[in-house]
């Protein structure tokens, strides 16, 4: 495939995402972009979700993981069901009761403003390191499909993308990213399915017969219960799963902005249960997906593994049409994700940080998030960038569930403690925990894995948790909430 066309490709693609975003960019004003003016429809939301929450990780890395770790990933999956039911039974009630745009705003309600300030710079550290992992995989994978061979360098591309998110959300946020998230999950999952459709033919697996030969194949083992020190034990994974989901979606913002911006708690929690099925489901196809390519690649002798098997096998070994889809539900799940975390990134930062909506007048905030928007597009540029020069080997999403475990762990001790005591906290030294509970937990997994062969692996966000709840115990004031 020539490059003018993959080129084309990609500029008709954002040509769509931008009409999308005229359509539903008439107003710029704050409560459209955090908000949404509260109008959007549950169903909407619900399958626009799959995509942010999957992202271009999902989409080349869960396949490219089947070889090493099999479906044991599906038991983290499970667990989100856990976690995506607390998130719909307890956290939604408490932020639509709040009336919240930031859900970090209950801190500060909770047990006061450094609280608060230390709850958002968490989530702001969180995302941005996750959105520039996403980023960062998908540029590499078009770096090496398209701007190589056209002399455009790894920056350039970074630039180029990242610059084309800000063009289709600036003007009316999380409201046009609402819809363009709907449309790229839609193309992402059709992707997904096109190319099941021509790997199965090729190995010569009738539609009929396909789910019974994924779960009949050695690669589908799913539960493992036999070594309680790895990291891919049942318990870990299943319970890891359920408190991932509850930080990564039910205490971060990006996630949480979206739910927000239903009429009203019914829907959200309607949106939340549709979400839950459909997720568990999707991520089933991907894992089948990630088994299909690795047969298909040991079959025809082909040496692709890891992050490398979909884009290798997508633009060498499966034929134009395939490399079409696989281009276009990498671009959609990539988007999805990131587009989403910059919006968030920029009203957690705008409320949270600067308080534009206690400071400024509404012609003033507007004019700021503008701003805020432009510096957040640039931190994630830099980032991704710098992780060219970090990350070496590994699947991309083992590395963003363990990095996220010390970064949402805080977020997790925090709201567990206000949500489950009634004791104040004595505030200021609220961040010194915070800061200490991820270093602390660093060395129990060092040397846990060193001394006894106990790999934390995804659980290190329950021990991370559970430290900064136990240090938040010290600083109990003497005054009740």
């Amino acid at each position: 495939m020539s490059p003018s066309f993959i080129i084309l490709l990609i500029a008709s693609y954002f040509g769509l995402l931008i009409l999308i975003s005229l359509f539903t960019g008439k107003s710029n004003g704050n409560d459209t972009f955090f908000k949404a003016n509260k109008q959007s429809p549950w169903y909407v939301v619900a399958f626009g979700m799959i995509g942010a929450s999957l992202s271009g990780v999902t989409f080349i890395s869960v396949p490219g993981w089947i070889e090493a770790s099999q479906f044991s990933y599906m038991q983290v999956v499970l667990g989100y069901i856990v976690g995506y039911l607390v998130i719909g039974t307890v956290l939604l009630p408490l932020y639509y009761r709040m009336n919240l745009t930031s859900i970090y705003t209950y801190l500060e309600s909770r047990f006061g403003n450094y609280s608060y300030k230390t709850g958002a710079s968490f989530f702001l550290l969180s995302r941005v390191v996750g959105a520039s992992f996403r980023l960062y995989l998908v540029a590499g994978v078009l770096q090496i499909i398209l701007f190589d061979e056209i002399g455009i360098e790894f920056w350039q591309t970074v630039t180029i993308t990242v610059a084309l998110i800000w063009l289709y959300t600036f003007k009316s946020g999380i409201k046009t990213i609402v819809w363009t998230d709907t449309f790229q999950t839609l193309f992402m999952l059709i992707a997904v399915g096109v190319t099941i459709y021509f790997v199965s033919e090729d190995l010569g697996i009738s539609g009929g017969n396909l789910v019974g030969y994924v779960l009949d194949h050695d690669l589908s083992k799913t539960f493992f219960f036999e070594d309680f020190k790895s990291d891919n034990y049942f318990w870990k994974q299943f319970i890891s799963g359920a408190f991932i989901a509850i930080v990564m979606t039910g205490l971060d913002q990006d996630m949480m902005q979206k739910n927000l911006t239903c009429r009203n708690l019914k829907d959200a929690q309607k949106n939340m249960f549709w979400f839950t099925i459909v997720l568990t489901v999707v991520n089933f196809v991907f894992l089948s997906l990630g088994l299909l390519l690795t047969v298909y690649a040991s079959q025809n002798g082909i040496d692709a593994h890891k992050d490398d098997l979909f884009p290798l096998l997508a633009k060498n070994h499966l034929g134009i049409g395939v490399f079409v889809f696989f281009l276009i539900g990498l671009i959609a799940a990539a988007y999805s994700s990131a587009d989403s975390a910059l919006t968030s990134l920029t009203t957690s930062f705008s409320i949270d940080i600067l308080d534009i909506e206690k400071k400024y007048d509404k012609f003033k905030q507007v004019r700021v998030r503008k701003q805020i928007h432009i510096l957040i597009s640039l931190v994630l540029i830099l980032v991704i960038i710098t992780f060219k020069y970090l990350i070496k080997d590994e699947s991309v999403i083992a590395k963003l569930f363990v990095f996220a475990g010390y970064t949402y762990g805080p977020l997790l001790g925090l709201y567990a403690f206000g949500l489950f005591t009634k004791w104040q906290l004595k505030d200021k030294l609220v961040p010194l925990i915070a800061i200490l509970s991820p270093i602390l937990s660093y060395f129990i997994s060092f040397y846990s894995s060193k001394w006894f062969e106990f790999e934390f692996g995804f659980f290190i966000l329950i021990l991370n948790g559970l430290l900064t709840f136990l240090g938040l115990l010290i600083l109990i004031s003497p005054q009740k909430h």
